[in-house]
């Protein structure tokens, strides 16, 4: 009789949609996506037969692809859902972006999984059980019992459109992992016990410092300290690589976009016939080597072709240059392509102020001829608009937010690591339209927006009422913009941002490149 075992776990997360190795703004073999991940388990499952393989959420949202089959009739199988049924994974855990697309999107989905999508956390309003079905799952490998534990952030709410989450209850993440964890040890008795959970850590794994406000949003670190009976901690969220351990706990967490597989060797012996845990190995395989599978390019080939085609399309032209060489300057100095995507907000939604970001730093900006790629490949989030009634006390508070996102070294300005740690948030600098305003670096952290004017250059006025458009992120207080949280919607747009500017681009057909120049930041 073998009184040894070793199980691999395996484990992606905030895969956003990635299937083929590339990131649709270029045809790029890159070491990412489904296909590839699907030739190394493959390899895995040759030398090892007993592999436990896990998504940890945030899979059928973020690319092109996504928001293409999100547009047509949903009642067909996702391709991210025949991919991952390819892929072969034991259970899938519910991301925050997997209700982007509204529920029916979602159960459409989860109805056409091979595996089961795990979210202990989150229940039916009306019967107060788990919305998904079971919390967790248990899986045999020689005798020895493996469950795994589902959790998702509760902090959806202060995202999601409401409508997507309708007769939905998030509980704490904390207090349910104790409430199951328990369950799970005194009614399955396993040998092993894994939560994984979409969400990361709100504090540094090792010292305990904080590395963010505890809003609740990231719990991975309570849950170690926490929770008593967890073998082996998988979280994602953050878009971090993360091996080692918390506290006893081994973590694990893969980055995203299926670059990184993250892998955790558990070796068991039999002791009075009874599986034990000797040790816990965790790590990171990357994809540098790693071919794409041809099931899964056979598989999505022809949805794959049918979005490229899309992209392609041409949409308009632009008179100068929407093109971005530094997004570091974009955001010191405004730039035409970010007055571009406030001027489309305003027109849609028939508001004279305006606020959006500059998502991340692989923006591009337009090209000559502007394509339904180019749209796709700047605007990155399914957003939809909303607009807010808001105090002028409330848009210096916003405008105090955007400018933390500097500081100065030597006098000069720099990225607040606060921005960039535990993960880049360069989607949290808000850039406006609609007023005057000019933030200066010099001054203390709440005290640097020194002119703050409307359109027509009057002061705007603390206590009087303004009427603003913006994501619907921004909208529900994202981003630590809490002074939007539960202001008044004076309306909401149904079609989704990227919609909205290829709707712009063809109406008008060239876009220029013009700004008017009505904010600056300095520090001299």
């Amino acid at each position: 009789m073998n009184n040894n075992l070793q199980i691999n776990v395996f484990e992606t997360s905030d895969v956003h949609g990635h299937i083929m190795p590339h990131r649709y703004r270029t045809e790029d073999d890159l070491p990412l996506g489904l296909a590839k991940i699907n030739t190394l388990l493959k390899k895995e499952r040759e030398q090892n037969s007993h592999l436990f393989v896990i998504d940890n959420g945030d899979l059928i949202q973020g690319t092109p692809l996504t928001t293409y089959v999100s547009k047509r009739d949903n009642s067909k199988q996702h391709p991210l859902i025949r991919a991952a049924n390819i892929v072969g994974y034991d259970a899938a855990i519910m991301g925050n972006h997997e209700f982007n697309f509204g529920i029916q999107t979602l159960n459409q989905a989860v109805k056409d999984s091979s595996f089961p999508w795990l979210a202990a956390n989150i229940l039916n309003s009306e019967t107060g059980e788990c919305y998904f079905g079971t919390p967790y799952l248990v899986k045999e490998f020689e005798g020895a019992k493996v469950a795994l534990l589902g959790l998702t952030t509760q902090y959806i709410p202060n995202w999601e459109d409401p409508n997507h989450i309708e007769g939905l209850i998030f509980k704490d993440c904390v207090d349910t992992a104790k409430k199951w964890v328990s369950y799970i040890r005194e009614h399955e008795q396993p040998d092993v016990l894994i939560v994984s959970y979409h969400g990361g850590f709100e504090r540094n794994p090792v010292t305990g410092e904080p590395e963010e406000k505890e809003t609740g949003e990231n719990q991975g670190y309570a849950l170690c300290h926490e929770v008593d009976g967890i073998d082996l901690l998988l979280t994602g969220h953050q878009h971090r690589l993360l091996t080692g351990t918390c506290g006893d706990v081994p973590i694990l967490q893969p980055g995203s976009f299926g670059s990184t597989v993250g892998k955790a060797t558990i070796q068991l012996e039999k002791q009075e016939n009874r599986w034990t845990i000797s040790s816990v190995h965790t790590e990171l395989v990357e994809l540098s080597d790693t071919e794409a599978d041809s099931e899964v390019v056979e598989a999505t080939k022809e949805i794959e072709q049918e979005v490229q085609d899309w992209l392609d399309e041409p949409i308009g032209f632009v008179e100068g240059s929407l093109q971005i060489d530094d997004a570091f300057h974009v955001r010191l100095k405004e730039h035409p392509f970010i007055e571009f995507i406030n001027k489309v907000q305003m027109e849609a939604s028939q508001t004279a102020i305006s606020s959006t970001a500059l998502f991340d730093n692989t923006s591009k900006g337009f090209p000559d001829t502007i394509t339904i790629r180019d749209v796709m490949s700047n605007y990155i989030y399914p957003n939809t608009l909303k607009v807010l009634e808001v105090s002028g006390d409330d848009l210096k508070a916003a405008l105090e937010r955007s400018a933390r996102y500097f500081m100065l070294t030597e006098g000069e300005p720099e990225i607040n690591p606060d921005f960039l740690y535990p993960k880049p948030q360069h989607y949290n600098y808000d850039m406006w339209e609609g007023i005057n305003y000019t933030i200066d670096l010099r001054n203390p952290e709440g005290e640097r927006v020194v002119q703050l004017e409307d359109a027509s250059g009057k002061p705007i006025k603390g206590d009087q009422t303004y009427e603003v458009v913006m994501s619907n992120y921004r909208a529900s207080g994202g981003g630590e913009y809490s002074m939007f949280k539960d202001k008044p919607v004076v309306r909401e747009m149904q079609d989704d941002m990227t919609d909205l500017i290829i709707q712009y681009v063809q109406k008008y057909k060239t876009i220029s490149s013009n700004v008017n120049h009505n904010w600056k930041v300095i520090w001299k």
